[in-house]
């Protein structure tokens, strides 16, 4: 999955500062519980902040909990583009400050998540494809992602070994998360010649395609009981929108603009399109009722931001922000138990451009 903050300009991601137990945000005026929350964010409690330095996103919880996986670019760890580390959430602050390198320091990587038994981690990286951090680029000033066709899936042991390809081929393989069940996988591919969801076994037999309609699906993640799919996908449709994906496709890029979420069966029965907000919605996550969905969103905005963490009934179809930061706020994440939530956000970066890590009890 990729980093839509990326795109945000300079002025939207200003300090968001302030000290004590009460403070005020100078660039928006919004005032603050604490430096790492605003009073409205009623849903979260005791937040505190993992990491410091970087752009650091994608934090997923190991199966019993104890630990997340994340992918960082932080160069006070020497990095020229993402690695993938994991660290125990709950220690204290000086083994957070140094986190344990999974991935091989060799080309770029995105989309870690703990195997069964959390003694190994999944994670797609470039490395195959060459040693150095494979190009970011640049169109005229659009903004698009890189659909690296090196990327491939591996998986890793604690000290960094990979020790398994579990998912390679031509073209794109990469986005990889597990079932809480512990038993199937799902990523996305260019295997077809589009983006489109697959499933595989965890030993990424039984490869199965569950998308096929034109446009990139991706983010998927399982919902509590490993039966149903939410992801995030593009649906060009008038000739122009259709010439315009596939040929940024053709060179290996997307325009990631306009984004809905949509549900599924694991197999890819039942799809539905859950929003029709506009903008780009991404980044969704079930609620441990799995009845509600927690999704990252810039739909309020006509300016491409803030994106704010927001919660979707999938009975009811209300929303509620979860989120009031001025900048960015994504990659929601609950613990197995449903009491914990990460994410990602721009918030106390003291005026630079870093993304870091949040984790806060969660109040339903």
């Amino acid at each position: 999955m990729k980093r839509l903050f990326l795109f945000l300009s300079s002025a939207a991601l200003v300090a968001c500062n302030g000290g004590g137990d009460s403070s005020t945000d100078g660039a928006s005026g919004a005032t603050w519980v604490s430096k790492v929350q605003y009073p409205e964010e009623v849903h979260l409690q005791n937040v505190k902040q993992l990491t410091w330095g970087g752009d650091n996103a994608e934090a997923y919880f190991s199966f019993d909990g104890k630990m997340l996986t994340f992918q960082s670019n932080n160069p006070a760890w020497g990095l020229q583009c993402d690695q993938i580390y994991a660290f125990a959430w709950g220690a204290d602050s000086a083994e957070l400050a140094k986190p344990t390198p999974i991935s091989n320091g060799l080309g770029r990587t995105t989309c870690a998540y703990f195997m069964p038994g959390d003694s190994t981690i999944l994670y797609a990286s470039t490395f195959a494809g060459g040693d150095s951090c494979p190009e970011v680029p640049e169109r005229d000033g659009a903004y698009v992602w890189p659909i690296y066709e090196t990327f491939d899936i591996y998986v890793s042991n604690l000290n960094g070994q990979v020790i398994d390809t579990l998912v390679s081929g031509p073209g794109y393989d990469a986005e990889a998360t597990l079932s809480p069940q512990g038993d199937k996988i799902v990523f996305t591919s260019t295997r077809s010649g589009d983006l489109e969801l697959y499933t595989c076994d965890i030993d990424g037999s039984n490869v199965q395609q569950v998308t096929s309609d034109l446009g990139y699906d991706g983010g998927a993640f399982f919902s509590p009981d490993g039966k149903k799919l939410i992801f995030r996908a593009s649906r060009p449709k008038t000739e122009e929108e259709v010439e315009k994906y596939t040929s940024l496709l053709a060179e290996g890029l997307v325009e990631p603009t306009n984004m809905e979420l949509y549900v599924c069966n694991v197999d890819g029965s039942e799809l539905k399109k859950i929003t029709d907000l506009g903008n780009a919605n991404w980044a969704p996550y079930f609620h441990p009722s799995g009845e509600r969905v927690l999704f990252s969103s810039n739909h309020m905005s006509e300016r491409g931001f803030p994106f704010n963490i927001f919660m979707l009934d999938l009975n009811t179809q209300e929303i509620e922000q979860i989120t009031f930061d001025n900048a960015f706020d994504s990659f929601p994440m609950f613990s197995p138990d449903g009491k914990k939530l990460v994410f990602a956000s721009n918030r106390n970066n003291g005026g630079t451009r870093n993304t870091n890590l949040f984790i806060a009890d969660w109040v339903d």
